[in-house]
Formats: structure tokens, sequence, C-alpha cells
């Protein structure tokens, strides 16, 4: 070696040579004889240029790459190399592409604008290997969607298994080393090693020179270390969340404890961080009531008008702090255990107990909220990790759209070729929108020679998609005179919004629904309700009771979870999240929803319009989940559908009997057994123990549920069932069924009708819908309401924070969409506060505690804030404009 060639550096175990380059270097020097090379990113050979030499896509760490994969990373990717990071230049032949310098070295005029005749030899090469997946995937047979009556659902569970060959880099000091899974080729020792030519006058990390990203990996296994031997060591006491060592006897001794662990706990706010801020609290609040008392007794006779309006805003200041600190007192945080869940339930090799549920997605006007959106949110959907035969999607068209109809159709076939490679890839977020989007990392990322070439072709696949949709959209821009015909001629029924009928379409789930791969996917129904003039249709609210019950006759799952068209699933797992809460053994029976936080795509740096929220979602809903739990706030919510079909909880006696702190902190009452007696009589309502007894007067129907003793009994049961849930007999037995599901004898053809008799217009009418039972109306925030009667009955809601958000949506992007957004909120809260829903004075028979009624109160009164606020701000100028002031006027003794 010269005295001057610079540092050398090399890994034995990569079987690689690193030189720094000197600062006399006058340039890059790839190494040649090297043909035969393995490209690392797609498994083809690397190749030679026009003049014999071996293709070097990188001149600073030659990284092996073929001239296609270059190409594609220059248009596409990240425009750098996956090893270095260091930007590609272009290459004799290359198109120039946005960011290319001009290059003193590189003439090569006729290529330099032009990606379609530009390596052209490379590109047929490169894309002739997956046109036969992109051309066969697109030309399969085309079946016709199949109704509800061509078959019924079957149990298969498709083959989707995570890809466990993926390989995960870590680097060390002298770059990426140790690799979980090897799949690069074999490297032959006699071929010469490549060296890394590094630049020193840039930042050796870049290199992986000098990094210390070992020391997080040790930490990061130290701690996945602990809480493994925490999950093997650990037993609950008396359901409490407190955790006791209790060893372990064998891998089957911790299968069995597992197995019988809760699916989740409670993680307290550590006492440093909360004591601090209680302490705020009282000492703010005994100043305040100083302030208060001295402003009360120390009147300005001169001004009493502006004083007395000065001393209400700010009393209506102090109240509106209380109401929003105090039931923040109490935070909490909450962990799931999904490996407990999949031990208890989900075990592999046998068939899943998982509970069935039901997706709602709800959408009005497509030209207002684009069919694309909607279609990535129904992808996300079916593409979930959950078992297929346990998950349905229903999207509920309530403009009747046939934009909407026919995107949903379009939807359906590319599911077929999207879930399974998502399942068989394990990607995330599962909405090819926002998964195209991310840059990929082909060494810390996926890097099989084989999920390269899928991924670029399934990219394919959905651009031709995205087409196909905005040609609907397009075409949907002009209606024709004689309305929308379908594809065998008929008119489309809901020409009209304001007057059609109800439409069902299953498209997917049953006999022809399969994917590429042969296997079952998830049911998606579309469901467009009756609407005729003359009947109050109530909006979303309306809109979602109509998809309780007919995704009660179809498929009847035990649970409901339902999303905007804008929100799609960012983490597969939501679903079993949710099901840590609603199927664990102690928590299940008394909690009526999982509420996600919602997190937003596409909002500026600094937030503007503050659509993150997030004192709100990361601080309030916190601290309402220490309590009697979040409010419900529209999407990204998990029901349990027996509350909402007006069950109450099953309480346990600690429930029934709280502790002193919790009747002084929280405001519930210990009742005897004459007063709930007498509670139960006037409000005909029922205490749930251990079985699922709808709110009505049991007295009436018991002997008709039992076994219809007689004609009169059986009579008598039947109205008051119609009469609460309406004039159903198939949806009424479904509401006993506390498990989900639907008989599997049951005829598919009397289920089609009966759901379209479900979504009828006239159904809701002399019933409890909107009132007891379902989304409650009499509100454009119907989700308050509903969580709020709810919580009145004395269930308790989750609030639920996984590591990677559950679910993403859109926010306003402009002030105009923002301010409309919010008066409507704010019209919501002013609805109910005049209602008689208003919670200052409505179920105080119930078991809703203090500081969740706090919390609600200061939900529906935050509006009337803007008066007094308005006052208080107007004030000053009065002031200086009379001469007059608010306080009294301090007058000095001596003179």
């Amino acid at each position: 070696m010269e005295a001057n060639a610079g540092m050398v550096a090399g890994s034995h175990k990569r079987n690689e040579l690193v030189r720094i380059r000197h600062d006399s270097d006058s340039g890059p020097k790839p190494l040649k004889h090297l043909n035969g090379q393995i490209c690392q990113i797609c498994g083809d050979t690397v190749g030679l240029t026009a003049t014999g030499d071996v293709f070097v896509a990188c001149n600073e760490c030659a990284f092996p790459v073929c001239r296609p994969c270059y190409e594609y990373e220059r248009k596409d990717g990240n425009r750098s190399c996956p090893q270095c990071k260091t930007r590609y230049k272009r290459h004799k032949g290359s198109p120039r592409v946005e960011g290319d310098d001009e290059e003193d070295d590189v003439d090569d005029i006729e290529n330099e604008f032009n990606y379609a005749q530009g390596n052209s030899k490379a590109r047929r090469q490169w894309q002739g290997e997956d046109a036969d997946l992109s051309s066969s995937s697109r030309h399969e047979s085309q079946q016709p969607i199949p109704l509800l009556t061509n078959g019924q659902a079957s149990g298969e569970i498709p083959s989707g298994t995570p890809d466990n060959q993926s390989v995960r880099t870590t680097s060390g000091p002298l770059g990426p080393g140790e690799k979980h899974v090897h799949s690069l080729p074999y490297v032959d020792p006699r071929q010469p090693v490549p060296v890394r030519i590094v630049d020193p006058s840039k930042d050796l990390n870049s290199y992986g020179l000098g990094n210390v990203d070992w020391k997080e990996r040790v930490e990061g296994w130290k701690l996945k270390q602990e809480k493994n031997m925490m999950q093997v060591t650990s037993r609950y006491t008396e359901g409490k969340g407190d955790i006791e060592g209790t060893g372990s006897n064998g891998e089957e001794l911790q299968m069995a404890d597992d197995a019988r662990q809760p699916l989740s706990r409670v993680v307290p706010i550590p006492s440093s961080h909360l004591t601090p801020y209680r302490v705020v609290i009282i000492l703010r609040l005994i100043i305040l009531g100083f302030f208060l008392q001295y402003r009360t007794t120390h009147p300005v006779k001169d001004a009493y008008p502006l004083w007395l309006t000065s001393v209400i805003c700010e009393i209506w200041f102090a109240l509106s702090w209380l109401l929003d600190q105090f039931p923040k007192w109490y935070p909490i945080n909450r962990e799931t255990f999904l490996e407990r869940l999949a031990l208890r339930y989900d075990r592999e090799g046998e068939p899943s107990q998982l509970a069935p549920i039901d997706v709602f997605v709800s959408t009005v006007d497509p030209l207002k909220e684009p069919p694309l959106v909607t279609a990535n949110t129904v992808l996300s959907i079916l593409a979930v990790d959950y078992p297929v035969d346990k998950v349905s999607c229903y999207v509920s068209d309530d403009g009747s759209a046939m934009l909407t109809f026919e995107a949903l159709s379009e939807t359906s076939e590319f599911a077929r070729k999207w879930v399974p490679f998502c399942k068989k890839h394990n990607i995330e977020p599962r909405a090819p929108e926002f998964y195209f989007a991310q840059k990929i990392d082909y060494l810390k990322d996926k890097i099989q020679p084989s999920f390269v070439k899928e991924r670029r072709a399934m990219k394919r696949e959905y651009e031709e998609f995205k087409i196909r949709i905005n040609a609907l959209v397009a075409k949907a821009q002009k209606t024709p005179e004689e309305g929308w015909t379908m594809q065998d001629g008929t008119p489309w029924p809901g020409n009209n919004p304001r007057d059609h009928p109800g439409m069902i379409q299953v498209f997917l789930g049953h006999s022809g629904g399969l994917d590429t791969d042969g296997n079952e996917l998830p049911r998606l129904v579309y469901v467009s309700r009756e609407k005729r003039p003359g009947f109050q249709h109530h909006k979303k609210a309306g809109a979602m009771n109509a998809l309780i019950r007919v995704s009660a006759v179809l498929t009847n799952g035990a649970y409901l979870l339902n999303v905007d068209c804008d929100h799609y699933f960012n983490n597969s797992k939501a679903l079993k999240e949710a099901m840590c809460f609603m199927m664990d053994p102690a928590l299940g029976k008394k909690t009526c929803y999982v509420q996600f936080p919602q997190r937003f795509d596409g909002i500026d740096l600094h937030d503007r319009y503050a659509n993150r929220n997030i004192v709100f979602f990361d601080i309030n809903l916190k601290g309402l989940d220490g309590v009697q739990g979040p409010v419900y706030v529209g999407t990204g919510c998990c029901f349990n559908r027996q509350a909402l079909y007006g069950y109450d909880p099953v309480l346990t006696e600690a429930d029934l009997e709280p502790n002193i702190i919790v009747k002084s902190c929280c405001g519930s009452r210990k009742k005897g057994r004459g007063g709930n007696k007498k509670y139960i009589d006037k409000k005909r309502q029922v205490k749930r123990t251990e079985s699922t007894i709808p709110i009505f007067n049991m007295e009436d129907i018991e002997e008709g549920v039992e076994g219809y003793d007689d004609e009169k009994s059986l009579l008598m049961s039947q109205k008051s069932l119609e009469k609460r849930f309406g004039q159903s007999p198939v949806f009424i037995a479904a509401t006993f069924m506390e498990q989900g599901g639907i008989p599997p004898s049951t005829n598919p053809a009397t289920l089609l009708k009966e759901a379209i008799h479900v979504i009828s217009c006239g159904y809701e009418d002399k019933t409890d819908w909107g009132k007891e039972i379902g989304w409650i109306y009499g509100s454009v925030t119907e989700d308050i309401l509903t969580g709020f009667k709810m919580h009145a009955r004395g269930w308790i809601s989750i609030y639920c924070m996984p590591p990677r958000p559950a679910f993403k949506g859109s926010a306003p992007i402009n002030l105009s969409d923002r301010l409309n957004q919010v008066l409507r909120w704010a019209l919501g809260s002013i609805e109910i506060l005049l209602s008689r829903h208003c919670p200052i004075w409505y179920g105080y028979n119930g078991r809703l505690k203090l500081l969740e009624r706090l919390a609600y109160i200061n939900t529906i009164v935050y509006p009337l804030t803007s008066i007094p606020l308005i006052a208080y701000c107007v004030l000053p100028a009065i002031c200086l404009l009379t001469g007059k002031f608010i306080i009294p006027e301090v007058h000095d003794s001596s003179t």
C-alpha cells in the first residue's frame, strides 16, 4: 500500500474492505473484475456497462445494485444509495431527474429528459419479469359481483402469514453488521473483496463509521429481556393490575398462567409527575378563592354595572377552569398484551375464538369525500390482521351516489390483489396511497428480491386502479338528464337522493369473493338506506342506526367499530387491541366502547389550525379514562353491541358498593334493595347480572321469553319487543345473541329481504331508536349524546393508545373548513344543553360519576364562554372612554 493511499477499514464478516479516500485522490476508483455480482435489491446480476466494465451505481461505497434498480430508485425511490445514503449521480444513458447537478464528464443529451426512450433495453429487461404478474392479474376472469342470495360465507381462514424472511440490519462501529436472517447470496471467497471508498470530508456516521447505534441496540435488547421476564413471572392479584412475582415451573405452566391472566393492565402515571400537577391545581384554587372573595366584597359604586359585569365574567371563567381541571385529576395509561389474546382465543392450528366484528364506514357526498380516500379506508379494513371470517365491512352511502357504488366495485376487485400482498409481506400501513408514499430503505426493511418485484408490480396495479377511480369521478361531474343507468341498462335506483328505495350489495365474502391466492376475503357490503319525502332521517345518526340493524341481520358481529370514510387503519392490529379490553373477562361485560385517539396526516409543521388537539386527545381523555372512561368522539371507536341495544352492564359487588374515596370524589351512592326496586319500577329498567335482558319491563315479558306459557304472555312479550326494537323478528332474535353470529340454517334470501326491511324509512316510527337505543338523535354531535347515555346507565369506556396509532385521517387544511367544523361542534353542544339529555339535570338516578358528569357539562357549555370572553375584552375600552374602572381606587391615608 502506498503511503498516501489513505486509511483502510474492513469487516471480515461482511466480506467488505473500506478505503477512506485521501484528499489527493482525484476521484472515485470503482473496482473492476467484479462481473457476476448480485444486485442486493432484486437479486439479478449487476451487469456490465457499454464499455464492458461492471456497472457501479454508487461511486462512494460500490454497493451492488443493477441498472434497472438504479433507474427505479432515481425516478420513484429515495434517489440515494441504500447503504451509504449518498445521492446517486447520473450515469451515461440515464435520463436526468430533478436535483441532478451538471456533470462535466457526462454528455448524453439525447437521454437527459426522455424516460420513455432512455435505457429502454434495461427497462424492458426488468419490466419483462414483472409484466407476467401484472398482466395475469389484470386479465383474470371477471366474475359477477355476488349477491347475498348466491351463497353463505365460509369459515376458511386465508393462510396469510407474516413474512419471516425479512432481513433486519443493525449498525456496529463499522456499519451494518449482524443480520437476524441472512438471505443474501453466497459470496465466493475467491472473488476480490469490494472496496468501499469513503470521502473523509463527509460525516463518517453516514458510512457507519464511529456510529454508536450499537448502544441503543443493547439497551433495547435489555428492555426486551426484562419485559419478557416480567411476562413470564408476573401474576395479577385479584384483577387489580398489581404485579406479583410467582416464578414459573416450565413453558406449559407459563402458557397456562398467561391464558388466565388479564389481557390488559393499568399503568398509573408516576406520582413524581402527578403530585406536582395536583398541588398546582390546589394552589390555584386557593388563590382563585381569595381573589373572588375580594372582588365580590369590594364593589365599585361609581361604576357598578361595569364592576358587576366583570365579576360575572370572572366567576364564569373560574367555573370553566374547574370543569376543565378536575376531570383530569386521575389520568392513567393502559397496556395491552396481544400475545395473551392470541394464546387464549387465537391459538395456531385451532379455529379462532375471537369475536366477530362489524366495521362501519359512513360517507355521503363523493364529490366532497373523494372515492379514492374512501377506497383506501376500505382496503385497509379488508387487509386488517384479524380472521377473515370474523370481519365484515359495511359502507353506508347516505347520498345514494352511483359513483360511490362503482368505486366500491372497483375497490373490491383491487382488494383481491392488495389483501394477499399485505398479509404476505406484513406491511404497514395497509392503505395503498399512504403505504406507497413511504420511502423504503432496502437494508433496514424488506430486501428480498421477490418482495421488491412484487411491490413494484403492485404499485403499477394501484396506479392503474387510481386511473380507473379518477375516470369515474370525471364522468360523474355532469349528471345525465335522464339520470344514471347501470351496466345492464336499468336506471340507477338512487338517482333522486331524497326519494329512493333501500339498496344492499354484497361485494365480497361469499362464493366468488376470493383473492388471487384462492383465500376468502372479509365481507364487503354496500348499504344505502331508504329515503322518502316526509320522513325524518336524522343524518349520520340515522345512517349508523340503519347499519346496526342491517349488520345484525346479515352478520351480527358481537362488536362494532365505526370510522369516517377518511380515517384508514394505520395499525393492522387495531381490532386485536380493542379485543384485549372487550374480551377481557373482568372488563368486557361492563365496557361499552373502546375509544382510540385521532391522528391526522397532512398537517403543517406548526399546526396553525390546532387540528391535532393534543390537549384533548393526550391529556383530557387520559384523565377521563381514570374516572369512568373517555367521551365518544365520533370515529375510531369499537362498541359493544349490547350497550347500543340499551342493556345495562354486568356490575360486580365492588362496582355496586364503592369505597369512601370514590363516593366522595365520583358521586356514587349505595342503594338499598327497596330503593333499587322502586327506581327500576319507575324507569322500567332491569339491572343486568349475568344475563342479557334489555331495559324494558321484565314483568311484562319474563314468562313469554322463558317459554311462552300462554298466548297472552306471548302477545305482551312481542308487543314490548316490537315497541322497542321495531317489527323485525329476525333482528329482535339477534339482540339476544350476546356472542353474535347468525344461525347456520338461516335462509340467505330471507335475510336479504329482512335487511331491506330494517333500513326502510318508516321502520323506526314509534320505537326507541334514537331515544334509548342506538345512536341518539337530537344533536348534530350525536357522538356526545350516545356516549353520555351509555355512561349514565353505568357502563365504562376505555381509552386505548397503542404505540403505533390505530387510525389516521384527514384534517381541515384551510381556515374556512376549520371554522365550519368548530361551528358545527358548538351548535351541537348548544343543542344538547337545551335538550332533555343535558348532563346538568339528566341521569342523577343512574350511575354516572361526578367527575364524568363535570366533563360532559364542560363539553356542552364551552361555547357559551365566548359571551363573557367578548364582554371582558370590551370592558377596558369602556373604562378608558368613561373614566370609570372596575376595581376600587386606592386612597393614600396620609393625605
